[in-house]
């Protein structure tokens, strides 16, 4: 990871005490035109901020894998769904199909995912930041703002905004 993703994250992890109070804010007061910020925020971020230099997500957060992922990525191998889950899944504490092991099995050494055609739609979403309805996911983007540098650059810019 680039030092300046890192030092990103770092902020965020040194500043987890006023990210949990500007969120409790915003679910008490509900902005207007949350989505929106960020949003662009989010585009901003993506500007210079290049997944392929990073991939921590891959490395550390594991997505949780529905039915039609296992199903989707079992068939990217040719394999029967039952196979793929018995080969890279199990059930964690919380009953959710997640990897068995981290960083994720299909990222590569140079950060590409092997398979990205087929990729879990917690993936495809990840980080978040850039979907509506964002008051409901601040629980999700507090803890990928020590993730993910783009989150820990929106969630600066909320603070600056706020």
């Amino acid at each position: 990871m680039l030092p300046e993703y890192q030092k990103l994250i770092e902020n965020a992890k040194l500043k987890q005490t006023e990210t949990k109070k500007l969120f409790e804010k915003f679910k008490k007061q509900k902005p207007k035109g949350l989505d929106q910020l960020t949003n662009e925020l989010h585009d901003q971020a993506f500007e210079h901020i290049n997944c392929l230099e990073c991939a921590n997500c891959c490395r550390t957060t594991g997505p949780l894998l529905k039915n039609k992922d296992i199903e989707r990525l079992a068939g990217h191998f040719k394999l029967k769904p039952s196979v793929f889950f018995d080969k890279f899944l199990r059930i964690d504490e919380d009953g959710d199909a997640v990897f068995k092991a981290m960083p994720c099995p299909f990222l590569g050494l140079d950060n590409y995912c092997s398979v990205y055609e087929s990729k879990p739609n917690a993936c495809a979403d990840y980080p978040h930041t850039q979907q509506r309805n964002q008051l409901q996911k601040l629980k999700i983007t507090y803890h990928n703002s020590m993730i993910c540098p783009a989150v820990a650059e929106v969630v600066e810019g909320l603070k600056k905004i706020y």
